[in-house]
């Protein structure tokens, strides 16, 4: 079992960055795929990027070029840093555990799940 806590949401101001981190407890994240996900007020939950327990990661196409997903299997952690903030980029940002080494972008790919943090972009 997995137990996920991410933290570094909150209010910014559109052009700034944040960084979140998504810590786990339970077992090592060596050997998962990790991701990220978030769900906008009103909207579904949505896929924002994802990362092998290697080098391989993909990226939605609204944070493409902006956000970087990263994780320190020493540490336990996976961040997700957050350049250019748009309004849009508002939601609750979710981080996902799979035990398989594969990143996925499909939200029933992975079996654990944080409680999210949240991220507001002021206009």
């Amino acid at each position: 079992q997995v137990q996920l806590v991410e933290s570094g949401g909150g209010l910014v101001q559109t052009g700034d960055s944040l960084r979140l981190s998504c810590t786990a407890s339970g077992r090592t994240i060596s050997g998962y795929g990790m991701g990220w996900f978030r769900q906008a007020p009103g909207k579904e939950r949505v896929f924002v990027a994802a990362h092998s327990d290697g080098i391989i990661t993909y990226y939605s196409d609204a944070v493409k070029g902006r956000f970087t997903i990263s994780r320190d299997n020493a540490k336990n952690t996976i961040y997700l840093q957050m350049n250019l903030l748009k309004p849009e980029d508002t939601a609750v940002y979710f981080c996902a555990a799979r035990p398989w080494p594969s990143a996925a972008q499909i939200q029933d790919d992975y079996d654990y799940w944080g409680q999210g943090t949240q991220v507001t972009v002021s206009s």
